[in-house]
């Protein structure tokens, strides 16, 4: 396999000077256009400028070239973790078409080496012309109101999306969990998962209460945390989910108080951190693929250009 080209484009009813402002948000805390939640965000070690490394999930490159306004290109340096190509490079620019009206291309070329070489076909195509598409549909939403043909996921991308989806990392109960911590005196067992809080989701911590499925007692709330008890016969135990600037946290206390709850306890913990990761990690995607998109949010945050929709 040669030197792979792959390009998208699409005509926006919209000044190219607008377009171009929503281009120098790229990758920025209110990124109207990369698709995140729904994926990996588009982060840099600094703002946008030439020599800004970072990337989106495994595919790591650094800003080569940049335009404001106008157009930016970045060089690969790593894809796949490192196990695919090294070179090459992606790039979105602007073509003024008139008063009102624009094109946005995006273009990437790339030689796939090894693994990527069957990798490209088969898992890498799918989801870069899916996000790639995402991109342009974002741009149509904050720039000219609105997308009349979103694209659709096929049921590859849907399960590769899935398959690819984080996996809650295991920490210790954070400091800042203070309803948690006094809830319960001498817990026998304690533990807490995480994931990372993508752009987009929900900062308040009673939309993560789905997570634990069951109508559970709410006992607090506040400072980013919600509280709830979730005991058992014969065990006394507390749910803690508190979301931070970074991160949200599901975090456990449990405390056997008779005969039969320490039965109970002795073979439910061995399932209950397989169970906490995956509530947390199914809550976490059900959330982001539920979220408005970033083109709908730029819109309620600041509408561009004169006439631009106004704010909702």
């Amino acid at each position: 396999m040669g030197v792979v080209r792959n390009a998208h484009e699409r005509v926006v009813e919209a000044s190219a000077a607008d377009v171009g402002e929503l281009l120098d948000r790229l990758s920025g805390p209110d990124d109207p256009l990369f698709p995140t939640p729904a994926w990996p965000a588009m982060t840099f070690d600094g703002p946008l400028a030439v020599g800004a490394a970072g990337g989106h999930g495994p595919v790591r490159y650094a800003v080569a070239e940049y335009e404001p306004g106008r157009r930016v290109r970045f060089a690969f340096t790593e894809v796949t973790g490192g196990t695919g190509s090294a070179g090459g490079f992606h790039e979105i620019s602007i073509e003024p078409l008139g008063e009102r009206r624009c094109r946005v291309r995006h273009v990437m070329e790339l030689e796939p080496r090894g693994v990527e070489r069957l990798l490209w076909p088969t898992v890498v195509r799918p989801v870069h012309d899916t996000m790639v598409e995402e991109v342009l549909d974002n741009v149509e939403r904050a720039a000219a109101g609105g997308c009349a043909r979103p694209v659709r996921w096929s049921r590859r991308v849907r399960l590769l999306n899935a398959l690819g989806w984080d996996r809650p990392e295991t920490v210790a109960v954070p400091e800042a969990a203070r309803l948690l911590r006094g809830s319960l005196e001498r817990p026998a067992y304690q533990d807490a998962y995480r994931v990372r809080l993508l752009p987009g989701l929900p900062r308040d911590p009673r939309a993560w209460a789905p997570m634990l499925r069951d109508t559970f007692p709410v006992l607090g709330c506040e400072g980013g945390e919600l509280l709830l008890r979730v005991d058992v016969a014969g065990l006394t135990a507390r749910a803690s989910i508190l979301v931070d600037e970074e991160f949200v946290t599901l975090s456990t206390f449990a405390r056997p108080d008779t005969r039969r709850g320490r039965l109970y306890w002795g073979v439910v913990r061995f399932g209950h951190p397989v169970m906490a990761r995956l509530m947390l990690r199914r809550t976490h995607r059900a959330l982001a693929l539920a979220a408005p998109s970033a083109g709908d949010r730029a819109l309620t945050r600041c509408p561009v250009g004169r006439d631009s929709l106004p704010v909702v």
